[in-house]
């Protein structure tokens, strides 16, 4: 994890992508859209979700790779949007199906960038989030459509019950899942039964139907 000193007028931006050469294209980017940014990379999920624990409500915009070690789909990016809602996150993609652009937007990124962009484009996606707006390639439809039932009761969960969820969808027992979160089994019976009132379920095979809407095909092109 790198960072440089900040200034009081430099924006702080995450880069949240675990290929060097891409890291490098996105940090041209960045510095082409705002000028002398304070940058932050992370190159897995684990490094991502600690830095946002600690760090998340002193930066102003996040540039994903859905395909991070430790990714499963798009629940990176459902966390990151649970532990700092107020942060903007753009994915950024190998994926140039439009349905992915839509559903990054309907897990809660304010952008999509492919990475076939060229360094203008995701300038200009950099620049229209930080303003504020939407940025999804153009030719994209539906990319703006309203968050559906699902999507928003996801968000209600806090981020251990998103990783006891996703752990209930590889099969795992309470008390497997207790040692590999390091809590009670108790502790996580009380969190299936949050997550299942959450999300208006009633067991587990439910569960699992649930969180493989979260999951993401491989990218049909070489590379990330």
């Amino acid at each position: 994890m790198a960072a440089s000193s900040k200034t009081t007028s430099q924006r702080r931006v995450v880069i949240a992508d675990d290929h060097p050469l891409f890291r490098t294209a996105l940090s041209q980017a960045v510095t082409q859209a705002l000028g002398a940014p304070e940058l932050v990379t992370v190159g897995s999920v684990e490094e991502l979700n600690k830095w946002l624990a600690a760090s998340a409500s002193q930066a102003d915009l996040l540039l994903l790779d859905l395909n991070m070690p430790g990714a499963r789909g798009y629940s990176s990016l459902v966390h990151a949007r649970s532990v700092a809602a107020s942060l903007p996150v753009i994915v950024v993609s190998a994926h140039e199906d439009a349905s992915v652009a839509q559903a990054s937007i309907e897990h809660g990124a304010a952008g999509f960038i492919p990475k076939s962009a060229s360094l203008e484009v995701m300038a200009e996606a950099i620049e229209t989030v930080l303003a504020g707006g939407t940025w999804v390639p153009a030719g994209t439809q539906d990319a703006e459509a309203d968050k559906d039932d699902f999507t928003e009761r996801l968000a209600t969960l806090t981020p251990q019950q998103q990783r006891v969820l996703m752990m209930l969808t590889d099969g795992l027992l309470n008390k497997q899942i207790g040692y590999n979160l390091d809590i009670a089994e108790a502790t996580v019976k009380a969190h299936v039964t949050a997550i299942f009132k959450k999300l208006g379920i009633n067991n587990r095979t439910q569960a699992v139907l649930i969180a493989s809407q979260l999951e993401l095909e491989p990218p049909a092109t070489p590379g990330k």
